[in-house]
């Protein structure tokens, strides 16, 4: 339960305004309610519009704490409007407010936000669009995540995550398919919207406040270039047949739990698909793949890099030898270990911490027989499924199923819930 520090209802509720992207977005319900504040609150931009008419104001810093302050020591029957930029509960003030105040002290009042009015520039939905924030917070992660999976982000920039330095970023990130669109000082005589490329926005400069959208050039789009779950064999460099199928792969990925900051250990790693597809589900985590051939070394670099995964890296060793060095594992697959299965087992189990899941998978039922014994001996709880997977395939004037190998994919656990 959330902790709260407010003891009573106040007499008047603190009452938050979105102001849009200008004044002329406030309602003659908002104006009035700022007409009848006893205090007015907000940055000193939306203050000047309006501290000669107003008894007392209050300039809003970064010490949000001191504002709560503030607040809480004025006299209940104080008629308090804070002015927020945008819309207050859209990565505005007015969450913070509401969980330091209290909710029943607050009355919110919203507007529209500054990504409702650059797509409304554009002339372009964005119920679809992803929105990072770098705004007083580093979440490159998260915007890597939305560069393999989204068309359309929105960024909320800061002094220091800057149109350009998101220019710079997309090409460290490969991200070269993006066209970039600054919107400069929305809702103001000064407002302007410029579109660039990775390479012309390095020497530009921009007002502030402004905000990014990234969208993708759509002659450069294919299906292939935008990373999801189980994506088709076609989509990565690899050896024939020597790669994880897209269905065994999703049910694999799905029995490894995976958690954002986790540490993953790809274990004969082959082509690398799994562990690709895996960066999608532990952002801000790091995964380790481990391949003993030099090809397939070169063919997960390659894919790795085709679809802009930063948190992967690449180990070439023989199995089991090459783990010693690397940091343990919350999650450990192993989709290929030779001759060395039992040993690399053995020496999971002995990393793997007390809530660490291990996936095997294997065709051969020596292979089950043996890792089913290697898990239980040390102590891991297991589950297994079998996949068998039949694809369509065209016949004559209609399609037949073509049965691929089935799999055995073999889950270790400590006891426990997974």
């Amino acid at each position: 339960m959330e902790n709260v520090t407010h003891q009573t209802v106040r007499l008047c509720p603190i009452v938050i305004i979105g102001m849009g992207m200008s004044p002329d977005d406030l309602t003659a319900v908002h104006l009035r309610l700022i007409a009848e504040a006893d205090i007015l609150v907000g940055g000193c931009r939306h203050l000047s519009l309006f501290k000669d008419r107003i008894p007392e104001t209050y300039e809003v810093t970064a010490d949000l704490k001191g504002l709560v302050a503030m607040i809480q020591g004025c006299h209940p029957e104080k008629r308090i409007v804070v002015l927020a930029s945008g819309d207050p509960l859209y990565y505005g003030i007015g969450a913070y407010l509401a969980r330091s105040l209290g909710r029943e002290n607050v009355r919110v009042y919203p507007n529209v936000t500054s990504v409702a009015a650059a797509f409304a520039r554009m002339g372009e939905p964005w119920q679809d669009a992803r929105v990072v924030s770098l705004h007083g917070r580093r979440q490159e992660e998260k915007l890597r995540q939305a560069l393999r999976t989204a068309d359309r982000i929105a960024v909320f920039t800061d002094p220091t995550c800057t149109p350009q330095w998101l220019g710079n970023f997309l090409q460290q990130d490969h991200a070269l398919d993006f066209q970039i669109g600054v919107f400069e000082h929305m809702g103001s005589a000064d407002e302007q919207v410029s579109w660039h490329t990775t390479e012309s926005i390095a020497d530009k400069d921009f007002n502030t406040p402004n905000m990014v959208v990234l969208k993708r050039l759509q002659e450069t789009h294919s299906t292939a270039s935008v990373l999801h779950l189980g994506m088709p064999e076609s989509a990565y460099d690899h050896e024939r047949g020597l790669i994880t199928k897209a269905e065994v792969r999703a049910v694999s990925l799905a029995r490894l739990n995976l958690m954002p900051r986790q540490i993953l250990w790809d274990l004969g790693a082959g082509s690398g698909a799994v562990s690709i597809e895996a960066s999608l589900l532990v952002p801000g985590g790091q995964i380790w793949a481990v391949e003993k051939d030099p090809v397939r070394v070169e063919q997960i670099r390659t894919n790795r890099d085709r679809f802009g995964i930063t948190n992967l890296d690449v180990i070439e060793s023989v199995l089991p030898r090459g783990l010693s060095t690397l940091p343990d594992p919350d999650r450990v697959f192993i989709g290929g270990g030779g001759g060395a299965l039992a040993e690399t087992i053995e020496i999971v189990c002995r990393r793997l911490p007390a809530a660490g899941v291990l996936v095997v998978n294997t065709v051969l039922m020596d292979s089950l027989h043996d890792t089913l014994g290697r898990l239980r001996s040390n102590g891991l709880e297991t589950d297994v499924v079998q996949i068998q997977v039949s694809r369509s395939q065209p016949l004559a004037d209609s399609d037949r199923l073509k049965a691929m190998n089935p799999v055995w994919i073999i889950q270790g656990h400590r006891a426990g819930p997974v």
